[in-house]
């Protein structure tokens, strides 16, 4: 099996074509506002910007939540309680089915991160190729099992958890020999900069070695940037259509137009951290530009034969073909053997040894 992990998730997708190492998530989350017709906008709007992925979540709210559960940001004006905004946003199985359908006809790989063993039963029924763990399932060792039990990739947010808790649930998924990745995540909506935790990266692929990536929260394109920089194999942002939509997850969220932006940016990243250049071979490659980049040594004025050669009769021009102008000092006091026009080129045969 291919080692990219990339590719071992797009191996399905028979539409995407593109090369490269960093698996590009847009992540729709809520921001659907449980309208169907949004959601599907939101594959179209995705695909468009080249994204590898769309991912939505699947709440079923009797089986994930309880009328108690308290909001973590009041800010809807329709729902009275969280468990009710959490109704709202669910579909059937069947409009589950077909946004599925309609990413595979864009070319995007589908994911949802399911919040109950119900919604993984759903979704494992219509198909899902890779699963998506969101920060609080991670210490669901039930759904891990179940998940794991399917042999296809894991993806694995740490955003709220410690470092004994992510080596639990790496453990758990590590015995069913899935593919892996774990992001770097810090749950907070908007993410500042200085809480996004890039060097984590380099630490979470120390500690798991396989694939590593970033869940990013901050409404921005740096970060993801970064993170490809830094060898990111698996990049998830929120989405938005427009900044002035309603919900939660908006301020977290780039628009579809940034997005394009973001996956340009990504895949030139790809292009030149898989390309290592060689000093040496550059400089071979560049030679004939020497010429017209670099300068070489003239007479600054008529110097007839016998002239003593120094830094006021000497002038360093281009094009760059006769001798360099670094060796100017070593040829200070030398006598020229014939007479130069003015900016006529200095030849070495020209110079008394």
């Amino acid at each position: 099996m291919n080692n990219n992990f990339r590719q071992i998730c797009l191996q399905n997708i028979s539409n995407n074509q593109t090369e490269g190492r960093c698996l590009i998530i847009g992540e729709v989350a809520q921001t659907h506002d449980g309208s169907l017709g949004q959601a599907h906008a939101f594959i179209d709007a995705i695909a468009n910007a080249g994204a590898d992925a769309v991912k939505f979540q699947t709440h079923i709210a009797a089986a994930e939540s309880t009328p108690a559960e308290p909001w973590r940001v009041k800010f809807s004006p329709q729902d009275e309680t969280r468990y009710e905004y959490w109704q709202r946003m669910e579909f059937s199985k069947a409009q589950w089915a077909g946004l599925k359908k309609h990413a595979d006809e864009r070319g995007l790989l589908f994911l949802s991160s399911p919040f109950s063993m119900q919604a993984v039963v759903l979704l494992e029924e219509i198909g899902m190729q890779v699963w998506k763990i969101a920060s609080g399932e991670i210490n669901n060792v039930q759904m891990l099992n179940r998940v794991t039990s399917t042999g296809k990739p894991v993806i694995l947010s740490s955003g709220m958890s410690d470092w004994n808790e992510l080596d639990e649930a790496v453990g758990q998924i590590r015995q069913s020999k899935n593919p892996l990745a774990v992001l770097q995540c810090t749950s907070a909506y908007p993410c500042p900069p200085e809480k996004v935790g890039l060097n984590l990266l380099e630490e979470l692929q120390k500690r798991y070695d396989c694939a590593t990536g970033l869940s990013d929260h901050s409404g921005k394109i740096y970060a993801g940037l970064a993170a490809a920089t830094l060898g990111a194999e698996v990049l998830e942002v929120h989405v938005t259509l427009s900044r002035e939509m309603f919900g939660p997850d908006v301020p977290s969220s780039i628009t579809t137009k940034e997005l394009r932006q973001l996956v340009e940016g990504v895949r030139s990243i790809d292009k030149m951290t898989a390309n290592p250049v060689q000093k040496e071979e550059i400089a071979a490659e560049l030679a004939p530009l020497r010429q017209i980049f670099t300068k070489s040594i003239y007479a600054g004025s008529f110097l007839p034969a016998g002239t003593i050669l120094d830094a006021e009769n000497l002038l360093l021009k281009k094009p760059g073909k006769g001798i360099p102008a670094a060796k100017l000092p070593e040829l200070i006091g030398r006598k020229l053997r014939r007479s130069l026009q003015a900016d006529e080129l200095l030849l070495p045969e020209d110079i008394d040894v």
